[in-house]
């Protein structure tokens, strides 16, 4: 049975690419910082073998820990998916809460590599794998008071293009899928937990599920060995651009 480690499965993109790929034949490692609701979700998909690791992908020493105590197998996962991460705060620069940067600094940028350093040695020696980073649109295009959000998310993408480089002669594929807006707890924690104010991020218009994205995820990740989609962007039908929503 071929393997998937995800990051940040307790909830949203993260919960529900781990529920595709245990349906597409996979077992699991599921990480993430709220060890109930990994316990949940592993209650959820038996019979599939799910692992559950409890860490901050910001705290190397504690994501290398976690990692060691993996069954050699599980450490050089057939999948990695780099979803851990959020976005903090909306406000222009000068205003800017630096607490908030270095939140989104160290998950975003920080916490991928952590990630991807503990597990990369596995990978690289049997010469297979696919690491897939979650980006955004925000990566793509800069919108006013994004700022450092856009930024690692902008670092993402070109972490993503050049760990695809350096690992191209290893056989580990590497790809990014930037979503738009999708309904999850993201605009819950950017606003502090001010759920009126999350929820007219959506209002007006459909936004895209959680698994509108675990859907393109796994069908990247199965594609064979001599196929990589490099990049996909998936936006909701109304939106055009990152700010560009066609509201009813």
């Amino acid at each position: 049975m071929k393997t998937a480690f995800v990051t940040g499965a307790s909830s949203g993109i993260g919960r529900a690419t781990a529920v595709a790929l245990a349906k597409a034949g996979y077992q699991l490692v599921v990480t993430g910082r709220r060890r109930e609701r990994l316990d949940e979700l592993a209650a959820e998909l038996a019979p599939v073998p799910v692992q559950v690791l409890t860490f901050d992908v910001r705290d190397r020493a504690a994501v290398d820990a976690a990692v060691a105590t993996l069954p050699e197998a599980l450490r050089a996962p057939d999948v990695l998916v780099n979803n851990a991460g959020g976005a903090h705060g909306l406000s222009p620069i000068q205003a800017g809460d630096p607490a908030d940067w270095d939140q989104m600094l160290d998950a975003n940028v920080r916490g991928l590599l952590n990630v991807t350093h503990a597990l990369l040695p596995g990978m690289t020696a049997r010469h297979a794998g696919f690491i897939l980073n979650i980006g955004s649109i925000a990566g793509q295009e800069a919108y006013a008071n994004g700022n450092v959000y856009c930024a690692t998310k902008a670092a993402v993408q070109m972490l993503t293009k050049t760990m695809r480089l350096d690992l191209l002669p290893t056989g580990v594929r590497v790809a990014e899928v930037n979503p738009g807006a999708v309904e999850t707890e993201f605009s819950q924690v950017r606003f502090k937990g001010d759920e009126a104010r999350a929820a007219k991020v959506y209002e007006g218009f459909e936004p895209l599920k959680p698994e509108d994205i675990a859907e393109v995820i796994v069908f990247m990740v199965t594609r064979p060995p001599h196929v990589t989609i490099a990049e996909v962007l998936v936006l909701a039908g109304a939106q055009g651009a990152a700010t560009t929503i066609n509201r009813k």
